[in-house]
């Protein structure tokens, strides 16, 4: 749905972009790169049995990876240890 032509013609109607420019690799950057993280921590080292069982997968990695993986960018800590030492 989002790359048909009817799409695209209502969003560039509301001055919307649905995908990235062409050729433009920065557009989508932050996301390539989250990706590229799930992919080697999660998908790499093991398979699943089931549609049900990587979605299961991929929702819990999101609650670690936007809680408790530790990020260089803040200063080391996880992202709820760093909203808690800002807000202290």
């Amino acid at each position: 749905m989002y790359g048909t032509a009817e799409w695209v013609n209502m969003l560039k109607g509301k001055a919307v972009q649905s995908m990235s420019r062409r050729g433009n690799c920065y557009d989508n950057a932050v996301i390539e790169s989250f990706f590229a993280i799930l992919k080697s921590e999660c998908f790499y080292s093991r398979s699943y049995t089931s549609i049900a069982e990587l979605q299961a997968e991929i929702e819990e990695y999101l609650v670690y990876y936007n809680q408790k993986r530790i990020k260089l960018d803040l200063k080391g800590l996880s992202p709820v240890q760093y909203r808690t030492q800002y807000l202290s």
